[in-house]
């Protein structure tokens, strides 16, 4: 009796993770006349520039549309733009 010899097929390699592409909101005000630099930064956003009001609106939407990421269980990186400009008018204070 002889033995025929066994197929093996090779083990399907595991597709690699997609790569979380970098993403960041960059806020920049225009309109400071008086001098002061004023820069906020935390992991994902830098917002410069701007009077001191324009830059606490610009930190406090920033401050929201991340609250609002957490909440919908997104990084944003998983945003698609039309999503996230949304959120972002959502966030904007009035």
């Amino acid at each position: 009796m002889s033995k025929k010899p066994v197929k093996r097929t090779p083990a399907k390699a595991k597709k690699p993770a997609a790569p979380v592409r970098p993403a960041g909101l960059l806020g920049v005000g225009l309109d400071n006349e008086d001098g002061h630099k004023r820069v906020t930064t935390g992991e994902q956003f830098a917002i410069v520039g701007g009077s001191e009001e324009t830059h606490d609106r610009m930190t406090e939407t920033v401050v929201k549309t991340f609250e609002e990421l957490k909440l919908r269980g997104k990084h944003l990186s998983q945003v698609e733009r039309q999503e996230l400009a949304e959120i972002i008018h959502k966030s904007t204070p009035r």
